[in-house]
């Protein structure tokens, strides 16, 4: 994958180091050249200077090949509008904003722009947006059997009740995180675009869980 990256403060260098050592194409860009000095001095990726909303600085990093795009500079409009600027003047799929204030965070995720408002979490969430493949465990009993997970899935589940997801990969769904609240999954829940799926499972079927949440059966997933 290639994937852009506007602000090189302390996330936008630690995800890009991130995505860089597993295998992925990444192009950096900030208003000031003195903030690649956060770079690791054997970064390979391409760093540019300029505005990350400014179509030539775009099209310099890359943007019309790239694959994801990550906005984490300092300020929360810049961020948006560059976000924006990614999916609809580039067509790139997968975006995410990093926001300061969370109290815009849902009006920006009702833009349609995937955010990450809590600081502590900020490198890790920004990391898994944009890498949304397969599962990652977040709690486990102490014999390690069963774990809490965070699953990706595909698009195509968006729209279809969360009972149905759980039935196709034969999964409980502890719960959905959407806006930044947890919602206990009811009958009626439909699955909307940026829920975050989080599931209890035995450690040894996540993988199994991850393929049907990736590849939904012909006739399901398909609103």
């Amino acid at each position: 994958m290639h994937i852009v990256i506007m602000g090189c403060g302390r996330v936008g260098s630690s995800v890009a180091h991130t995505l860089e050592d597993q295998g992925h194409s990444v192009a950096v860009i900030d208003q000031d050249p003195e903030a690649f000095r956060k770079l690791r001095s054997g970064f390979k990726g391409t760093k540019v200077t300029g505005v990350g909303f400014d179509r030539d600085v775009l099209a310099e990093a890359g943007i019309e090949r790239a694959d994801a795009f990550a906005a984490v500079s300092s300020g929360d409009n810049s961020n948006v509008i560059a976000a924006r600027v990614a999916r609809e003047s580039f067509g790139v799929r997968r975006v995410v904003a990093r926001i300061y204030d969370p109290r815009r965070a849902e009006v920006y995720q009702r833009l349609g722009i995937p955010t990450v408002a809590t600081v502590a979490w900020t490198a890790d969430q920004m990391l898994r947006r944009l890498l949304p493949e397969g599962a990652e465990s977040l709690w486990r009993d102490p014999t390690g059997a069963v774990v809490l997970a965070e699953v990706a899935y595909s698009d195509a589940w968006l729209g279809e009740k969360v009972c149905d997801l759980e039935s196709a990969a034969g999964v409980r769904i502890a719960f959905i995180a959407r806006l930044g609240e947890a919602l206990i999954p009811s009958a009626n829940l439909v699955l909307q675009e940026g829920d975050v799926v989080h599931v209890v499972a035995e450690e040894s079927s996540l993988d199994r869980i991850a393929s049907v949440f990736a590849n939904p059966a012909p006739g399901r997933g398909s609103h």
